[in-house]
């Protein structure tokens, strides 16, 4: 129970420092947005770790290569979409 708790303290806290960056305007335009980015992949292996029970170590492998694997696949999926789509746009025009 108490890593679930510390995960959903770090989620909470990981989800409210871009909202409150953004709304208080804290840094600018550039910095908000590397602030974001940094804390979304911070974010995922929060969940990861915490939530999911993936980790680099022993019998978790299967899990980590797993999921790589379907990162790589969504990732082709999502990068050949946008070329594909990219290229016809700039035919079209």
């Amino acid at each position: 129970m108490r890593t679930i708790l510390t995960g959903f303290a770090l989620a909470v806290i990981l989800t409210v420092l871009p909202f409150v960056a953004v709304i208080g305007q804290w840094l600018p335009r550039e910095g908000t947005l590397w602030l974001i980015a940094i804390t979304a992949v911070v974010q995922i292996t929060v969940h990861l770790y915490f939530f999911l029970g993936v980790e680099i170590t022993g019998k978790h492998r299967e899990r980590l290569s797993s999921l790589l694997f379907a990162c790589v696949l969504i990732f082709i999926m999502v990068g050949g979409t946008l070329w594909v789509m990219g290229n016809l746009y700039w035919r079209m025009m």
